[in-house]
């Protein structure tokens, strides 16, 4: 199929796809004014259209397939996400690695089978809402297989990631106490044995951890309303917390180091840290208005430390506004992030920081579920290169026989996708929540479109190559099942309709519709007349770009 379907695409695979380039043309304590209303419009959860259904799994799963689709359309919204609340997690990260032989020795220099149990579970984990949630949190509270620097690091991102999955609906406060023992996460922020100060030598503890559990984890840079907005001092936006509030807050973690010196198995990395009080701050610490005083205990300086930093006004707005901007849209208006910001300062029963309770409003608000208008300019986001990986896989049952799930590392921007989970290069994640593209309409009209940090020239013809193969062909034994569109390949028009509603939630434009059908109809073998539809809508601006 795979050299057919290339050979059949002609001019028309650079017409449709290499547009995407361009797709950036169109598309603490006290009282805070909450914008917008207190709890979250949930959409009707009667009368679910196909491309309705198929829009939302697009923003709560790693993608759907048809009979996820009919799963929507029969639940409703809301009784979608009880029955998906409700999933267990399937086998472990670290259990899969111990079960498949990566336990042995010869595996603890390496990152040998993160990827495949990575792929594996995104791909096909029944905890589908669970499994989109981690990575959401994966991309706030970032950790990167390839710059942790302890051995057995597929085992120690392993349960990193088993960490985020088994919060991913729990209390945000419970997660901060887990990453802040965490041995990927101190080793990924080089806070690992972390001293205190040592006046003799000169030597300071180190900082890491502690500036970006503020910056990037939980109040970032800048006093927020509980909109989102900032709050401004004579025209300019006012800091969250200075150098001084950084060192002090790093004496807190200083002493945690890994609970075992036994390296002969992984087991240390999963393992929560522990305190050498040898090497652990005894005196006071003071930071963001709170004194840890001196002398007491490591857990309780922690405790002091960790419970300033989530009951901080920041908080809700930061974390709330990244959650939507990694599942619904780039740019939330102030009035959708106010809504979801009231939910994580109370759940309705008085609870801070329940996950569980702000995914479900996220999802269920009505900026998420209203239909986008074709005239609006502000909704959506650009989907990310890995999601489309896994929106393609689960759309057409692909699996891998062998268990092997041998897609691997897809960070490549030449070769690959320009990224792949678990291996982000930077704390800062593959792309900034913040970022916008130079020289485009999206800056011009002052909006943010963080995944186009991942968009160029070469990373969209890159693209485009490698789904000729993965369409076509497979991916070591990963391979699509196309036989629900056998029925429609003898009609281009039949086909390449129900390509657009699985794939796109029907948002590929009746111009570029016909482009592909077009393209379908060079063909007259089936199988690539159904990869050529695949294939050319996965390239599209539209399906790119989810509104």
């Amino acid at each position: 199929m795979g050299a057919g379907l290339a050979a059949g695409l002609g001019i028309t695979i650079s017409a449709v796809a290499l547009a995407a380039s361009d797709s950036s043309s169109g598309s603490g304590s006290g009282v805070v004014k909450v914008t917008g209303s207190p709890t979250p419009a949930a959409a009707p959860a009667t009368n679910i259209s196909r491309a309705q259904a198929s829009r939302f799994l697009a923003q709560a799963t790693m993608g759907g397939s048809g009979l996820d689709i009919a799963d929507v359309q029969a639940r409703g919204y809301a009784g979608w996400l009880d029955a998906q609340f409700a999933t267990a997690r399937g086998q472990t990260h670290w259990d899969w690695l111990v079960a498949k032989g990566y336990r042995d020795v010869q595996y603890r220099s390496g990152v040998d089978g993160f990827d495949i149990s990575m792929w594996r579970q995104l791909i096909g984990g029944r905890d589908q809402l669970r499994q989109r949630v981690a990575m959401a949190l994966l991309e706030l509270m970032v950790v990167g297989i390839d710059d942790i620097q302890v051995s057995w690091r597929q085992f120690a991102m392993a349960g990193y990631v088993d960490l985020l999955l088994d919060n991913a609906f729990g209390n945000f406060r419970t997660l901060m106490e887990r990453i802040a023992t965490n041995p990927a996460m101190s080793s990924y922020l080089t806070c690992l044995g972390n001293k205190k100060a040592n006046p003799a030598k000169g030597s300071l503890p180190d900082e890491n951890f502690a500036r970006e559990l503020m910056q990037l984890f939980t109040i970032g840079l800048y006093q927020l309303n509980m909109d989102g907005s900032q709050k401004l001092s004579g025209g300019k936006p006012i800091e969250t917390y200075t150098q001084t509030d950084v060192s002090q807050l790093a004496r807190v973690f200083t002493g945690l180091t890994l609970a075992t010196t036994d390296n002969t198995t992984p087991d240390r990395v999963r393992m929560p840290l522990v305190l050498n009080e040898t090497n652990r701050e005894t005196g006071t610490s003071s930071f963001l208005g709170t004194t840890v005083p001196a002398g007491v205990d490591g857990t309780t300086a922690r405790k002091i430390a960790l419970d300033a930093i989530f009951n901080h006004a920041n908080v809700a707005p930061f974390v709330s506004k990244q959650l939507i901007q990694r599942l619904v849209t780039s740019n939330p208006s102030a009035a959708y992030v106010g809504r979801i910001a009231a939910v994580f300062a109370n759940n309705g029963a008085g609870v801070r920081g329940d996950l569980k309770a702000v995914v479900r409003a996220i999802l269920l608000d009505s900026e998420a579920r209203n239909d986008p208008s074709a005239t609006e300019t502000r909704a959506g986001k650009l989907r990310e290169p890995m999601i489309r990986i896994t929106n393609w896989a689960r759309a057409f049952g692909a699996a891998s026989a062998s268990d092997q799930w041998a897609i691997g590392d897809t960070g490549s921007a030449t070769t690959r996708v320009n990224q792949s989970p678990g291996r982000s290069t930077s704390v800062f994640n593959f792309f900034r929540p913040g970022y916008v593209p130079p020289n485009s309409a999206i800056a011009t009209a002052g909006l943010v479109g963080p995944e186009f940090q991942l968009n160029n020239e070469l990373s969209v013809v890159a693209y485009v190559n490698y789904l000729v193969n993965l369409v076509g062909n497979a991916v070591g034994d990963v391979r699509a099942d196309y036989s629900a569109l056998t029925g429609k390949a003898s009609n281009s028009q039949a086909l390449v309709d129900e390509v657009n509603v699985l794939l796109a939630a029907n948002q590929i434009s009746a111009a570029t519709v016909a482009q592909i059908k077009a393209a379908v109809d060079s063909s007259t073998d089936p199988a690539s007349r159904i990869g050529i539809a695949v294939l050319l809508a996965m390239s599209a601006p539209e399906y790119i770009t989810l509104k």
